[in-house]
Formats: C-alpha cells, structure tokens, sequence
C-alpha cells in the first residue's frame, strides 16, 4: 500500500542535527530534479528577499521564511514525520504509534512537496516553505515541473499494491496515476452529514476533511490493515468503523472514488 499525502503549510523548526544529505531521501530518481529546484529556492532567497517573498507569496509577517531557505544547505535535518504539522498530522500523530506501526508507516507514507517532489516520513529534510504552487524564475510552476520527474519514478513505487491518494488538488496535479496503476488508485472525500429540516445534507469542511484523513491513515496503520486494491480498502474502512460510499471506476484506466461520511466534527 502507498499513501499519498500533502504537506503542511505550516512546519516544525529545524532539527540542530546533521544537515540534509540529499542521497538518503527515499525515490533517487528524483534527486537532479531535486537538486534544481533547491538550487534556485536557495539562490532566489539569498539573493533578494522582496523578490523571494514576491514569488514565494509570502506575507511582510512570514519574512523570516526567506532566510530560512536561504540556510537550507546548512540546516538540521529532522525526519520529515516531524517536520510537517497541521490538522492531518496532527490526526496522524505518528509520535505516539508503537514501533510496528512506524514502520508501516515509514514503507508507505509519501509525502508531495514543492521542494522535494515527494519523501517518506521517516526521510530527514530541514524545515522549508516553498508550496507546489509556486513558480520558480527559472523552473517555472513546480507543480508542472514536477509532473515529468514523478512519471518516471512513481508507478514503480507504488508496486503491484494499493494507492491511496489523500492530496489536495495542487499536490495531485504533479503525479496523477495512470493506466493499471489509476486502476488500483482510490482518492477520499469526506463529507460532513447534518439533518436540517428532516433533510440530510452533506457538505465538505475543509479542517474536518483534513483531520479525517489523518485519522484515516492512523486507523490503517495501526490495525495493521494492509487492503490490496480499493475494494479491498473499502471493506477494512468499514470495519475499522467508517462509513464509506463507493463510485467504482466506470471504465478501464480510471480511479475509484471513496466518499467517508460522518455526522460528527472533531
């Protein structure tokens, strides 16, 4: 099973350890691709920081980012586990599994990033802002960027299993899984259910959906779950208590689409 997931926007300070060592981040495949885009990010920032905020789309309050990508090269390196935060990961909270569910995890999170293109959990990268909608001077978007370097490197990785795609829009449009590989791909919405006025309507929360989510991949990874398809991902969700809804892919080389629906926020 590989799962797909976003970063956070926000991030965890850097580590005070060793810095980035680029060739013991998981996919070397991408590694000249990587080693491009940070060569800019760090150029653009050390350079001239209005220019890099400018681009960056970073606010006057968020001006201390661009140094801070300026010291990339020289900044702890935590496992990126750490590093990212938010709702999702927060609901994920991978501190508190035991050692068996590290591992688990470790072998099947992937995490999308403007500046990496994709790492594991348990990769050491330093803190960064650089989002996949970013366009780079010299690279352009990175979203389209990274489209090319992903193809070639991401349907080996997914192996012959399962892949769960938990990403927002911005971050899918970089690999979007094709053929056989689309085929055993299931993307997850999650729908709020209320009853207003006798009638039940579903809407999509954006800090629910998220949290959802992380809790979604926590349940996985800790009944060590390991669904071989979609089909397969639907009945270990529902049995882990979940209320899934499934739209099966209506021809050969699409997805299947999963809604989970709950009725209370938290």
């Amino acid at each position: 099973m590989l799962v797909l997931l976003p970063p956070s926007e926000g991030k965890a300070p850097s580590g005070r350890g060793a810095p980035l060592k680029p060739e013991s981040l998981s996919l070397p495949g991408l590694a000249e691709a990587r080693a491009a885009v940070l060569d800019e990010l760090v150029e653009l920032c050390a350079a001239d920081e209005d220019k890099a905020r400018e681009v960056l789309g970073l606010s006057e309050g968020l001006r201390g980012e661009v140094a801070k990508n300026a010291g990339l090269r020289t900044a702890g390196a935590r496992p990126a586990g750490e590093i990212y935060t938010g709702v999702l990961y927060d609901a994920l909270d991978l501190a508190s599994l035991d050692a068996a569910a590290r591992r688990r995890a470790a072998r099947s999170l992937l995490v999308f990033s403007g500046l990496w293109g994709a790492v594991g959990v348990a990769d050491r990268i330093p803190s960064y802002r650089c989002s996949m909608g970013v366009k780079l001077p010299g690279l352009g978007a990175l979203g389209a960027y990274w489209r090319g370097p992903m193809a070639s490197v991401l349907p080996a990785a997914a192996g012959d299993g399962l892949v769960l795609d938990l990403r927002s829009s911005a971050y899918a449009a970089a690999w979007r899984p094709k053929g056989e590989v689309a085929e055993r791909t299931a993307t997850v919405r999650v729908l709020h259910a209320q009853v207003v006025d006798g009638v039940e309507r579903r809407s999509v929360v954006s800090h629910f959906n998220k949290a959802t989510k992380g809790r979604i991949v926590r349940s996985l990874l800790t009944s060590g779950a390991v669904p071989s398809g979609p089909a397969e991902l639907v009945s270990a969700l529902r049995d882990l208590g979940y209320v899934v809804e499934a739209e099966e892919p209506s021809r050969a080389g699409r997805g299947w689409a999963l809604d989970v629906v709950v009725r209370e926020i938290h």
